[in-house]
């Protein structure tokens, strides 16, 4: 392992901007004094309510400055933070509340409590005026926060299964979005407006790095594309992230609005991540803005392992400063430059461990290589590339990865998704799914498909669909899809069907 990387002092101070106010309107801003002011009189009126250091505590909401600053003042208060989506249902939302010990729930709506806590314990976000008393002297301190040995319970995607209890220690969350600072270069100047849920890792990962770069954070509403783009280009956003479906849509909004084309030139990174950055995004992306969509491959259990910068844009770049990948075979060597295997990584960004049925840790070794169930290669070049979920099913007498085949299909100019279904005579029967808005029959896209593949990877089946579900963290949800085309649950990883 590595040396942990020491922040450095603060050079500047952070800026945090409502995107729905007026760009010239001060009290859109929070910055320096009265950002601190803001924090401190958060975490204060939630330590008169009883919250202490080391309480584990619920946080749910939609994006907004009050979010921002109450999750702040947690972290100042020392808690063990759960960020939860706030669409998550009821039922499975009190379970994870269960699992984890949750103390306290805090909310921007209190008629969303989660059953089995006291009507005490049920806190919403700290509205403060202006004009509140002033907290006790001092600065926002995260010092603390980020020596926890449970900092973060973290819920990965739940893509390939029930969701798991990820627990992060602080100085794992520090190294990670320190060593991500130095990868993509962010500075003071820089303004960040992600189009992503902060509730996720992705979207909290931001959050994390415009604190640590003391930059300026505008928080849009990112569900309103159109809105959130103009808010984007109205503060000079030169950092934006999302997930690839939230591309594709902005690509949408670029065609009706060519105006805002100019308007986001001084965007500067264009993050992506959260799922496989399909090819005809890529390219379609880089036509339209003139740079390129920077991909990155990173874990709930890891944070960022991978990132593309401005400077080596391929791929899912290289590997953060101080984090080993290595992809090997099915036996366990290590695998040639470029050729496909199991990716696995050493990183001092690895989780505790997950939450047991019973709330407890089980450890992860940090001295152990980490299998991440993920596809993909290293070139000669260092650059990593992913190509989704390590799950391969066996088709007549062949070895096939859906997701590698979804990347060369791909090539027909739509996503793709490939869903294999259990198949007594072939192993398995290949269903692709193409996205296409414009409803083309399926057998233009079998015949579009087919010079991509090989005659042992043809569909058994195609289908066409407007666009895909997703997940709320703008995942591909393959489970819905199934259920609407109709096929049967995946089968088990390495399976016959």
């Amino acid at each position: 392992m590595t040396d942990t990387l020491a922040p450095a002092p603060p050079l500047a101070a952070a800026r945090l901007v409502d995107g729905a106010g007026a760009p010239a309107d001060p009290a859109a801003r929070l910055a320096g004094a009265a950002l601190d002011h803001r924090i401190l009189a958060a975490a204060q009126a939630l330590r008169n309510l009883g919250v202490r250091p080391g309480d584990r505590v619920l946080v749910q909401g939609d994006n907004s400055t009050a979010y921002v600053v109450t999750l702040l003042a947690l972290m100042h208060l020392d808690t063990s933070l759960v960020p939860l989506d706030h669409r998550v249902p009821p039922a499975d939302a009190a379970a994870a509340a269960r699992q984890a010990g949750v103390r306290w729930q805090v909310t921007a709506d209190p008629a969303a409590a989660l059953p089995g806590l006291p009507a005490d314990r049920v806190v919403r976000y700290p509205r403060l005026a202006a004009d509140a008393p002033p907290p006790s002297a001092g600065a926002v301190d995260l010092g603390p926060w980020f020596r926890r040995g449970d900092a973060l319970v973290l819920w990965s995607s739940g893509t390939t299964g029930r969701p798991k209890g990820v627990v992060k220690s602080g100085p794992a969350v520090l190294d990670n979005s320190l060593r991500t600072i130095e990868a993509m270069g962010f500075r003071a100047d820089d303004v960040m407006a992600p189009l992503l849920p902060f509730s996720h890792q992705y979207g909290l990962s931001v959050i994390l790095l415009w604190w640590l770069a003391r930059c300026t954070l505008v928080v849009t509403p990112y569900q309103r594309l159109d809105t959130a783009v103009g808010q984007a280009a109205a503060h000079g956003a030169t950092a934006v992230d999302a997930a690839p479906s939230t591309y594709h849509s902005l690509l949408g909004v670029l065609r009706r609005r060519p105006e805002a084309r100019s308007a986001l030139a001084g965007v500067r990174i264009w993050g992506v991540g959260g799922a496989p950055l399909p090819a005809p995004l890529a390219e379609s992306f880089r036509a339209a803005m003139g740079r390129p969509l920077l991909d990155g491959y990173g874990l709930t259990e890891l944070g960022n392992v991978a990132l593309a910068t401005p400077d080596v844009p391929h791929g899912c770049g290289r590997p953060l400063p101080g984090v080993r990948l290595r992809v090997t075979r099915p036996d366990g060597t290590v695998a040639d430059p470029g050729e496909l295997g199991a990716i696995e990584v050493r990183s001092p960004g690895l989780m505790a461990g997950y939450l047991s049925a019973d709330g407890s840790l089980a450890p992860a070794d940090p001295d152990a290589w980490y299998p991440t169930a993920d596809l993909g290669s290293v070139g000669a070049d260092g650059i990593v590339r992913v190509v989704g979920r390590n799950q391969a099913v066996h088709r007549l007498g062949f070895t096939l990865y859906p997701e590698s085949l979804e990347r060369r299909a791909e090539a027909c100019g739509r996503p793709v998704k490939v869903l294999a279904v259990p198949d007594q005579r072939r192993g398995s029967a290949l269903h692709f799914v193409v996205a296409d808005p414009g409803g083309e029959a399926p057998l233009t896209w079998r015949r579009r498909l087919a010079p991509h593949l090989a005659e042992y990877e043809q569909p058994n089946a195609v289908h066409v669909v407007d666009r895909f579900p997703l997940t709320p963290n703008g995942k591909p949800d393959t489970r819905e899809l199934r259920a609407r085309l109709g096929l049967a649950p995946a089968p088990a990883p390495g399976s016959g069907g």
